[in-house]
């Protein structure tokens, strides 16, 4: 019997969009009653870039949910692979006891739904959606997405002198200097993204092009993932003891290129809710309010 390359399903690590099948955390899913699709995720016990000590990082989570809706796209709404997802908002939340390694890899299910999906003529769509996540049996974060996917044409329309990752790689900046990992909350210089500055609260982004988690495969502009730990760690640093990043609320404002410095800037509230904001060549291209809590008690 002759199978045609279309009834042979691309690998999960291509649906996830990652290059290396050892950073696919998504493992399963599936459909539940209600246009709810529930996918597992599962949690390593150590990994390079997404624990620290005993705990994780808040990211992880956010790897999580950006890999199940890539997913999602596909094998849910259709969305050729070809197609550039990206994210426009994004709110999440995460509970500061999840974050505890433990002694053997985790499973999460997030619960996923889409109340809105929009299709345009020309191909690109516009996705809500709605994620809960459970572990261990009870209930540990959650978010809500706004994002996109553009066929090739539009995209590059989009990007214009941008479009090419190969390009954009070539074109990254030098890397810079980076602060003191203890600062922001990291062992390693290797996964610090922020570059001291004369101004306080205030860093340039450190874009490492070679970190063989943030940038599994070229990209034409900053992802969004860096933006977020990058907010993630500009929150530690303006704060004097160590804290969990328990939720972020997101936009992203512009694309941000790898040819161009961004200062990253943070302004802390009382209430422990630190404002970043990102901006390159002036134009603020990224803000978020990252909510801190002391990490509980062991």
């Amino acid at each position: 019997m002759t199978i045609s390359p279309a009834a042979i399903a691309p690998p999960i690590q291509t649906l996830v969009r990652k290059d290396k099948s050892e950073e696919a955390l998504v493992t399963q899913w599936r459909e539940l009653p209600d246009l709810v699709q529930e996918v597992v995720a599962t949690w390593p016990q150590s990994h390079a870039f997404y624990t620290e000590g005993d705990h994780f990082t808040p990211l992880l989570f956010t790897e999580s949910l950006r890999q199940a809706l890539a997913l999602l796209s596909h094998r849910v709404h259709s969305i050729p692979l070809g197609h550039r997802l990206g994210w426009e908002q994004i709110s999440s939340w995460i509970l500061p006891t999840a974050l505890d390694v433990q002694g053997s890899a985790r499973k999460v299910t997030l619960l996923v739904s889409h109340p809105s999906v929009t299709r345009r003529r020309m191909g690109s769509v516009y996705l809500v959606s709605r994620i809960d996540a459970v572990s261990d049996g009870r209930r540990i974060g959650g978010a809500e997405v706004r994002y996109s996917a553009h066929p090739p044409a539009i995209y590059d329309r989009l990007r214009g002198p941008y479009s090419s990752a190969k390009d954009a790689f070539s074109k990254a900046i030098a890397l810079t200097p980076p602060v003191d990992p203890a600062l922001v909350g990291r062992s390693s210089t290797r996964n610090v993204v922020l570059t001291p500055l004369d101004q306080p609260l205030s860093w340039q982004l450190r874009v490492d092009t070679t970190h063989s988690v943030l940038f599994d495969h070229p990209h034409d502009h900053v992802p969004g993932m860096v933006l977020l730990e990058a907010a993630a760690q500009a929150a530690q640093a303006s704060l004097p003891t160590p804290v969990a990043t328990t939720r972020f609320d997101t936009q992203f404002l512009r694309y941000v290129e790898f040819d161009q410095p961004c200062t990253v800037t943070a302004d802390p509230a009382p209430d422990g809710v630190v404002h970043v904001t990102v901006t390159q060549s002036g134009t603020p291209v990224f803000t978020s309010a990252v909510t801190t809590e002391p990490w509980p008690a062991t």
